[in-house]
């Protein structure tokens, strides 16, 4: 494994903690490292994106076959890695947070893989352009925390906006579910008002039958017996 000098680790250090965005070139699939002294709780947050040389654009891209591994590893402790990540070429750029378990020397490496990385040769021409290679851009916070307290508070915000809509939701429907159980109690009210109404109706009429049907029975019964007797 090959790393940075340490001149430019320290100075690379120095940028990083004043949380300045920079940029180095990757060789191949050859990982580069530097190193960070942090305390305990120490939080680092950063952010990096990749891009792979273009022999037809003299250039470098963004392309989908190109991965970076990020690793974190305490030297002090046996090389324990606490930190590994890898992911894929994007125009977003990819993010990484961890807090220092316990003080001592952090070494964090980037380590370019695929055929955008595999396939380069060699960095520079005779003349000093860049012929290959991999360029990664870095930004990255250490012992400061506003860079992801403000992204984590613009999320929260969004979740408070949302939950705050829902309740509203929410509140719309048990309004409705009043509003409807309301008109049920009053469509039930009127339909049994209405059955009790026509209940009534149909005993009257059966009571007009009944004295109808006994004044004819008796009317008849009284012209019968006229009948005989003359």
């Amino acid at each position: 494994m090959k790393f940075l000098p340490t001149a430019l680790a320290i100075a690379l250090t120095s940028l990083i903690s004043s949380s300045h965005a920079l940029y180095f070139y990757l060789d191949g699939t050859t990982p580069k490292c530097f190193y960070e002294d942090l305390a305990k709780g120490t939080l680092v947050v950063g952010t990096y994106r990749s891009e792979a040389f273009s022999p037809q654009a003299q250039s470098f891209m963004v392309t989908s076959d190109l991965s970076i591994h990020f690793t974190v590893e305490e030297t002090f402790d046996n090389d324990h890695r606490v930190v590994t990540q890898t992911t894929s070429s994007s125009h977003t750029a990819s993010k990484f947070t961890f807090s220092a378990a316990d003080s001592g020397l952090h070494r964090l490496c980037f380590t370019p893989s695929g055929p955008a990385a595999i396939s380069v040769n060699g960095w520079f021409s005779g003349s000093g352009n860049v012929l290959g290679g991999v360029k990664l851009s870095v930004d990255m916070a250490i012992g400061e925390t506003s860079k992801i307290e403000s992204e984590d508070k613009g999320k929260i915000d969004s979740i408070v906006g949302k939950v705050r809509e829902l309740n509203g939701r929410l509140q719309d429907i048990r309004r409705e579910q009043v509003f409807q159980r309301e008109r049920e109690a009053e469509f039930r009210d009127q339909s049994e008002a209405v059955n009790s109404r026509i209940v009534r109706w149909s005993l009257i009429q059966l009571g007009v039958l009944g004295v109808t049907c006994a004044w004819q029975l008796s009317h008849l019964r009284a012209f019968f017996i006229k009948q005989k007797l003359t």
